[in-house]
């Protein structure tokens, strides 16, 4: 599902279950031990997902541990990002060379819980959501929001070092071709001599499943 959205250069996998045989490096066995087991088991599907994506740019296994800020830490040389949610996991990855970030997010089409909407959405976006709904679609369009700000969030922080919040960017959603644009409210930096002051990105509902994903190509 998750390849639809992405351009070749970028390498995707994805599951809607947690393969009996994913199995983690000893060092990610040690971050996860205390978790939960739906953590255990998101986070292990997740790398297993990741792997399987690195396999296909020709990169041996390795572990991916989470940084700082829980962003997983790629091999030297890629760029990529990894999602899950209840009953679907993805990750994607590309070569720096090629692909200047990514960004990606897996939610369920359902509405947000009560508050979440208003929580992460600017007056523009709270209005756009709201003509969309009228549209009578079958698209949970505030969960689709919410999707295309974590996205943009990923695809963001590898490049900025730097947080974004829910009020930082705002999202236009285009409802007839399947992408979306986000431009960035606070002061942009410069990066690699591009300023960083937007994204666009692509997004599908199917199989019970809002995806968003952004790949920005190497400038």
């Amino acid at each position: 599902m998750i390849t639809d959205l992405l351009p070749p250069p970028v390498a995707a996998v994805d599951a809607f279950e947690d393969p009996a045989d994913a199995v983690l490096f000893p060092e990610e066995q040690e971050h996860i031990a205390r978790s939960v087991e739906k953590r255990r088991l998101e986070f292990t599907t997740g790398r297993h997902c990741a792997r399987a994506a690195l396999g296909g740019l020709g990169i041996a296994p390795v572990p991916i541990l989470p940084g700082p800020n829980r962003e997983p830490l790629w091999p030297a040389g890629v760029v990529g990002a990894i999602t899950h949610c209840k009953g679907y996991r993805a990750a994607a990855v590309g070569r720096a060379s090629e692909v200047w970030t990514i960004g990606l997010d897996a939610e369920p089409n359902e509405p947000t819980p009560g508050g979440v909407l208003e929580a992460v959405a600017l007056p523009p976006e709270l209005a756009m959501v709201e003509r969309l709904r009228a549209a009578g679609d079958k698209v949970a369009w505030d969960r689709l929001l919410f999707s295309a700000k974590e996205t943009v969030y990923k695809a963001w922080f590898p490049l900025a070092r730097a947080w974004l919040g829910f009020e930082d960017a705002e999202v236009t959603v285009n409802p007839d071709d399947g992408t979306f644009a986000a431009r960035i409210l606070i002061d942009p930096p410069v990066v690699d001599g591009v300023m960083l002051d937007g994204f666009t990105g692509r997004w599908l509902v199917r199989e019970g499943f809002v995806v968003t994903a952004i790949a920005v190509p190497a400038p």
